[in-house]
């Protein structure tokens, strides 16, 4: 993958996570995952990506996926989850998904972006990534789903 889009999807990952108000906070926390980047760069980001600003619950401005752009994204945010991905397995409640060493963080924005209601939540490591299902039969559904996905 290119650091081009090695980086547009740290920028997804970002917004996602937390709200950045500016193109300053948003080189900021770039340079903090290792990016080297200008605001001329993060500008055409910006724009590539059709990044907006919407209005969050605390009042203030964040940069957002807009809606068209999320539609657009689906597809993207599929080929690297299936790229990325090894294999899945569940425990109980839990689903344990392996990636190629260091693809964990970008699989798991991919399917934090799937917005599943049977998910409660997800952590990334390195190349591992837990997922929290609100039952076992839906850890056992998201698992089958994956390695179905792997052998197509």
């Amino acid at each position: 993958m290119n650091i081009r889009k090695q980086r547009q999807e740290a920028i997804l990952e970002l917004i996602k996570e937390e709200p950045i108000s500016t193109q300053d906070e948003l080189i900021s926390k770039l340079r903090d995952k290792s990016f080297e980047v200008t605001q001329a760069t993060i500008s055409r980001d910006i724009k590539e990506l059709k990044l907006v600003k919407k209005i969050g619950a605390n009042g203030k401005s964040a940069y957002a996926v807009s809606e068209a752009a999320a539609e657009r994204l689906a597809p993207k945010y599929n080929a690297i989850f299936i790229e990325s991905i090894i294999s899945a397995d569940y425990a109980l409640n839990t689903c344990v998904v392996k990636t190629h060493t260091g693809m964990a963080n970008a699989a798991c924005a991919a399917l934090d972006a799937a917005a599943n209601d049977s998910v409660v939540g997800t952590i990334a490591g390195d190349d591992t990534i837990f997922v929290l299902c609100r039952t076992e039969a839906a850890a056992a559904e998201l698992c089958s789903k994956i390695n179905g996905a792997l052998k197509k």
